[in-house]
């Protein structure tokens, strides 16, 4: 019976020494056995063609991220894969290359890199130098674009930027309902500040329509009627520049500068930085960082409130001790400079009989002065002087006429006397022939 051909390594090997396994060939003594080389030797053969090879030295990949492992020291290792031809590549991306640069699975980037083989697995990978996202210089371009024409309006001006109310007592919350960030918020904010209630506006965080649910919820928010919140946190967590693009975008940053209500935006890691970090009033570099800037820390206010209640205290009593002192001198000042009290009494009786004998002289000198000034008015009365047979004439506009000469003939005057006023007329004057 035939042998069976062999399989695997063996078909190779067999190959290679061409047996013919139905009619094996007679061993020939003479033949020379065949020349061999340590793996070593071959994987290092393999490695130095690579490294001569310019072009895989200098090379960039365009692939998906697959099989993403990060080890504890910093190192990125995964499978550059593309879906249309099922190949993929093994890719090393070292600390000291990666430094602010996240990969995660699934993303499509753009590597750049050199071939090399691991000598103790004897398997290919890239050493990867530097990584961006597929589509990058796109999105930046047209984050640049749209930046610059709302900081030209005016939206990124820090001067509109409101301060952030210190003791806010309602929270909303703009983010996806079922993502970590919501669970994260209201974690911080019960260890910090039980008294800020929290209000949720649901909205999609990525993808498409993202921005528009995201510009809703912020409108929403600033039309409440009752219970409308006095801050505002727009949250989303880490991801790629595609993944966080809503929060480039022109809906979302009008949104958040026509509300009427302070705006906190956390969107991403403290490296991300997004057009909506621009228009907030605050930036926050992670959701639960917002959330800690938003309210106070129950524990230092506590401690704040306790110092302020001993400072108090302590200065009431300086206040009190300050006062008491002032009492002891004043009563010791007062029991110097009041006499005893008998003393006081006589001297006060003969003040009161000084006052009095000062008030009879003065009234007494008063009177005298009185009865003197009237004797004298009286002697001044024009009705005394009519009395003793004089009179007022007084022409007809009521002036007084101290001469004839002021008057006319048939003029009319009014003549007073003591008991009486006459009205008469002027006539010729016999002796002078003169009115």
């Amino acid at each position: 019976m035939p042998k069976r051909p062999p399989t695997g390594f063996n078909v190779r090997r067999s190959q290679q020494q061409r047996i013919d396994w139905d009619d094996p060939p007679l061993s020939d003594p003479s033949a020379a056995a065949p020349r061999s080389r340590p793996v070593g030797e071959i994987a290092r053969h393999i490695k130095s063609r690579l490294k001569a090879d310019a072009e895989l030295n200098d090379v960039w990949i365009e692939g998906e991220v697959r099989s993403l492992n990060r080890s504890g020291a910093g190192h990125y290792y995964f499978d550059l894969a593309d879906a249309e031809s099922d190949a993929a590549l093994s890719c090393a991306f070292f600390r000291n290359q990666n430094r602010g640069i996240r990969v995660e699975q699934g993303d499509q980037v753009l590597v750049h890199g050199s071939a090399d083989v691991y000598l103790p697995r004897g398997s290919l990978q890239i050493i990867v130098d530097a990584l961006r996202p597929i589509g990058e210089g796109v999105l930046q371009a047209e984050f640049e674009r749209l930046s610059g024409n709302l900081k030209a309006e005016g939206l990124f001006n820090p001067d509109r930027k409101r301060a952030i109310p210190s003791y806010p007592k309602r929270i909303g919350v703009v983010t996806s309902p079922s993502g970590a960030v919501w669970h994260d918020i209201q974690q911080v904010l019960a260890r910090r500040w039980p008294l800020v209630s929290l209000l949720l506006a649901p909205c999609l965080t990525q993808g498409s329509g993202a921005a528009t649910s995201i510009a809703a919820a912020i409108e929403e928010l600033n039309l409440l009627t009752t219970g409308e919140p006095d801050l505002i946190i727009v949250a989303r967590g880490g991801g790629s520049p595609e993944d966080l693009w809503a929060y480039n975008e022109e809906p979302v940053a009008r949104a958040i500068f026509a509300s009427d209500i302070p705006v906190i935006s956390a969107v991403g890691h403290e490296t991300d930085v997004t057009i909506a970090d621009h228009v907030a009033d605050l930036r926050a570099p992670t959701p639960s960082a917002a959330a800690e800037i938003a309210v106070p820390d129950r524990a230092e206010e506590a401690a704040r409130l306790a110092a302020l209640r001993q400072q108090t205290n302590h200065s009431i009593e300086v206040r009190v001790s300050q006062q008491q002192q002032w009492l002891v001198l004043a009563r010791d000042r007062i029991d110097a400079g009041v006499p005893h009290p008998p003393t006081l009494r006589i001297e006060l009786n003969r003040r009161r009989q000084d006052l009095d004998r000062a008030l009879d002289s003065g009234v007494s000198e008063l009177r005298a002065r009185s009865s003197s000034a009237g004797l004298r008015l009286d002697a001044l009365n024009p009705r005394r002087t009519l009395e003793r047979g004089y009179a007022i004439v007084s022409n007809a506009e009521g002036h007084v006429v101290t001469a004839a000469a002021q008057l006319d003939v048939d003029d009319a005057i009014e003549i007073q006397f003591a008991d009486a006023v006459v009205a008469a007329r002027t006539a010729l004057n016999r002796r002078s022939g003169e009115a």
